[in-house]
């Protein structure tokens, strides 16, 4: 079927991207599901780092690639091996499959799928090379999903049905922003009621880890930005405590749990400093490759200290995403709050930019029933 979709061609463009346009949107030729695969007629799509960390090259991938890993749309058919999911289900695309035979996957979130990264890695689905082409040559997929499109063909193992009740919009961001921000919280620190947890990078990863402590009634809840329009929201949605990196190392403030979500090496190191004794450093940001960050580790020694990765929030995507779900619909955690701005297709190279400045928390690319004609 034909498809509308924004493909990357050309990574490390200058910026403005506005005006430099690395990203191009344009018609494809999208095949139909193999037989553990799912065609979704794509309702919403969260802008996230890691589609801006392709574009800047920060992150390499193969090109020409459909960018968008976080989604959320409606079920319009499946493979003959798909039996759980039917047409019209509203369903969550999520970047991390599960072969759930791997060594890895035995692990119960903490490490990622082994055959998922590869694929991933490749550019291709989970059990196929790809589905995507443009004038008859490939297009790769980018971590299994390429939902910056008005469709998708991804594997059983990258989607989550949610109930009808639960919006586009909101349902897009369980699928990367919640998983990781929530994950690193409820997955890793698992905090006490009067545990006090620091944040440092006010994007949509580190606010949702900020609805996820203050759902679960964690008492002191420490946000961290160098913007100060994202401190003010972060107040509104529930910190108790606002700083500056600047003002976290000068006022000497420390936390049983520090989530570093910014993916910067100094963001890193402001959360290693403002770790208490005996605390846990957790980190979810993607740095750049060659990124390197200068610690101590007689501190680590001395202090007990713990330093943790968490990738996509050490999440299993079928087990953590109806949990959210739950927590959205008893009005503990609204996701709702995170989205910044609605956007179109047609404006994701000024959403990059937004994305750059810091400026934004999640810009949604939102589609209508003129989109899938």
């Amino acid at each position: 079927m034909r498809i509308r979709g924004a493909v990357l061609d050309r990574s490390e463009a200058a910026r403005p991207y506005a005006s430099s346009r690395p990203i191009s949107v344009e018609e494809l030729e999208l095949a139909e599901p193999g037989p553990s695969e799912v065609l979704v007629a794509v309702e919403a799509a969260g802008v996230c780092h890691s589609d801006l960390s392709v574009v800047d090259g920060n992150r390499p991938r193969p090109l020409p690639m459909l960018l968008g890993h976080e989604a959320a749309g409606i079920v319009t058919s499946v493979g003959e091996r798909v039996g759980d999911l039917t047409v019209g289900q509203r369903v969550v695309m999520s970047f991390l499959p599960r072969c759930g035979d791997c060594a890895a996957c035995a692990r119960g979130g903490q490490l990622p799928c082994t055959e998922g990264t590869r694929a991933n890695t490749a550019g291709e689905l989970l059990h196929h090379r790809g589905r995507l082409t443009r004038d008859g040559s490939p297009v790769n997929h980018h971590l299994g999903v390429s939902a910056f499109a008005t469709h998708a063909v991804v594997d059983r193992a990258s989607v989550v049905a949610v109930g009808s009740d639960v919006p586009p919009d909101v349902a897009a961001l369980f699928g990367c922003a919640v998983l990781t921000g929530g994950g690193a919280v409820l997955n890793v620190a698992d905090p006490a009621p009067d545990d006090d947890l620091l944040i440092i990078g006010l994007g949509g990863v580190g606010m949702a880890a900020l609805l996820t402590a203050k759902a679960i009634g964690v008492s002191r809840i420490v946000a961290v930005d160098p913007l100060v329009e994202k401190l003010a929201l972060a107040r509104e949605l529930g910190a108790t405590e606002t700083y500056t990196p600047g003002q976290v190392t000068s006022a000497g403030i420390r936390a049983r749990f520090a989530i570093e979500c910014a993916g910067h090496p100094a963001a890193f190191e402001t959360a290693f400093g403002a770790t208490a004794p005996g605390g846990t450093t957790i980190t979810v940001g993607l740095p750049a490759p060659a990124a390197t960050v200068t610690l101590s580790p007689l501190t680590v020694t001395s202090q007990a200290r713990t330093v943790i990765g968490s990738y996509l929030g050490s999440a299993v995507p079928a087990r953590d995403i109806p949990r959210y779900e739950q927590m959205w619909r008893e009005g503990r955690l609204p996701v709702q709050r995170l989205i910044s701005a609605r956007i179109g297709l047609e404006d994701i190279n000024e959403a990059m930019d937004h994305l750059a400045a810091g400026a934004a928390v999640r810009q949604v690319i939102t589609f209508d029933d003129r989109d899938h004609r």
